[in-house]
């Protein structure tokens, strides 16, 4: 769940405030059929501008920053390492921040790949088992990790955060990235 400031708070009394002129106004329609409808539609309209302005009020007003990423291959244990520094740059607390890492394996990356990297054999065997995707090979690996809560303003926060790395990959490219909520 998101920690709520001020902004929320005034987004919300606005509309709250269209909720109600909208009901008033409904109530007012001389047809009497027309008036169940009208304030349901009335309350769905400012229920979905609610939902979409607690995402817009997160966006700017709660910007965290990635710092000092650093990675390290573990090669006895088949891991890769990340270790950084996020910061709350904006001036509300953030409940979570997010960090995704996303690493693609070069070739694809480039386009210096090869017929076989796509290819995919199928088969008698595989009609049989379903396809039970025994030699498929992943070329980009996506991974959430949630590094800090309840970041202060200012504040900064190390994090070390690690997962299998696939030892058929020979060089990686890397996009980063911080969701704060």
């Amino acid at each position: 769940m998101t920690l709520f400031n001020y902004w929320h708070f005034v987004v919300f009394g606005v509309l709250l405030l269209i909720l109600i002129g909208g009901v008033i106004a409904s109530l007012k329609q001389p047809v009497k059929k027309l008036v169940a409808p009208m304030i349901m539609s009335v309350t769905l309209i400012v229920t979905l501008i609610a939902g979409f302005s607690v995402v817009v009020v997160d966006k700017y007003t709660k910007k965290a920053s990635l710092h000092k990423l650093k990675n390290k291959r573990l090669l006895s244990s088949e891991k890769i390492i990340y270790t950084g520094i996020v910061s709350n740059d904006g001036l509300h607390e953030i409940g979570t921040v997010t960090f995704e890492i996303k690493i693609v394996n070069k070739g694809h990356a480039t386009g210096n790949v090869k017929g076989g990297n796509f290819y995919k054999a199928s088969g008698f065997f595989d009609f049989f088992s379903g396809g039970a995707n025994i030699l498929y090979r992943p070329q980009t690996i996506t991974k959430e990790f949630v590094v800090a809560k309840n970041l202060k303003p200012g504040q900064a926060k190390a994090f070390r955060v690690y997962f299998d790395y696939p030892p058929y990959f020979k060089q990686v490219s890397q996009f980063a990235k911080l969701y704060s909520h």
